[in-house]
């Protein structure tokens, strides 16, 4: 089936196509030629079809024979599968709410993050300092720091350490090439090289013996 380039508003069709004479294409997809217009709308009501504008800028406008609301619904129905498939890249936030956060629950923020990043999601980490933890800002550095060495495999540093107000920011992109690089297959028995085997001297057979002859070398 010929595909058509696809308007964004709604095509014309049937009496509201004024323009006249049109090229056609028939039900069947077969090239008509020119034709007036109010004989392509009633060879299109004859067959129970739609006359649609499908090219309103060539001159003359191309116009086809069919099912306009078949043709709508299969469009929205591709429409849809197509905007399944793409994902929109989002900022997500990842909160750590003291510097003195243990490790196993890191790792949980870590593996919140890994989820975003794997999605291609942009990840912003935010660490809040209360009363005196101001004292300690490089703990919330270590902190970054440890996030960055648990995440290198999926994703590269953006922005680091910014401290704004009471908060220390962090904003991490996905790479996915870092995800790809492939690492050297560890050698197995069956690549390792065998030395040849070395050759065994010839012994001297009964025959040579009872004769006092030697192989020849």
């Amino acid at each position: 089936m010929k595909k058509f380039q696809q308007a964004s508003k709604e095509l014309r069709r049937n009496h509201r196509i004024r323009i006249t004479p049109i090229r056609l294409i028939d039900e069947n997809e077969n090239q008509v030629g020119i034709v007036e217009t109010r004989d392509a709308i009633a060879r299109a009501l004859e067959v129970g079809l739609d006359l649609v504008e499908v090219s309103p800028s060539a001159r003359p406008p191309v116009c086809r024979i069919m099912d306009y609301g078949k043709y709508k619904y299969a469009l929205a129905k591709k429409e849809r599968k197509s905007k399944a498939h793409r994902h929109e890249i989002e900022l997500k936030e990842v909160r750590i709410k003291t510097p003195k956060i243990d490790d196993h629950d890191l790792m949980i923020k870590v593996n919140h993050a890994r989820e975003f990043l794997e999605r291609g999601d942009r990840v912003q980490f935010s660490l809040r300092f209360r009363g005196r933890e101001l004292a300690h800002i490089d703990e919330g550095r270590d902190v970054f720091n440890k996030i960055i060495e648990a995440l290198s495999d999926i994703s590269k540093v953006d922005q680091s350490h910014r401290f704004e107000g009471r908060r220390l920011t962090m904003l991490l992109l996905p790479n996915p090439e870092s995800s790809r690089k492939k690492t050297p297959k560890p050698e197995t028995a069956a690549t390792k090289e065998t030395p040849a085997p070395q050759a065994v001297p010839a012994e001297k057979t009964p025959a040579a013996e009872a004769s006092g002859e030697t192989p020849a070398e």
